[in-house]
């Protein structure tokens, strides 16, 4: 089997004791961001499964975008992602 080598961990290991590998990263090509993959992006870069730089330049995001996902977990959890919701979780 052959591994191919990458910077920093493979895995880690969340808070709730679930592991993320990067294998459970989004592919990256994703056209379409649904809450789920865009919560393992923030979760991968919050727990250090991949760095910031990274994940910008695998996933083509802008600072701003992933820092309104990141403010949008921490604020009101993961429906907060979830396009339809984004109205009702907007602040104004």
């Amino acid at each position: 089997m052959f591994l191919r080598k990458v910077e920093g961990p493979r895995s880690v290991t969340l808070p709730d004791g679930s592991i993320l590998t990067r294998a459970d990263l989004p592919p990256e090509n994703t056209q379409r961001w649904v809450a789920s993959r865009k919560v393992t992006v923030v979760r991968g870069v919050l727990y250090g499964l991949l760095s910031l730089s990274e994940a910008k330049e695998r996933y083509g995001l802008s600072e701003e975008e992933f820092n309104s996902w990141v403010s949008a977990v921490a604020e009101h959890g993961e429906d907060a992602l979830k396009v339809t919701a984004i109205k009702k979780y907007r602040q104004l």
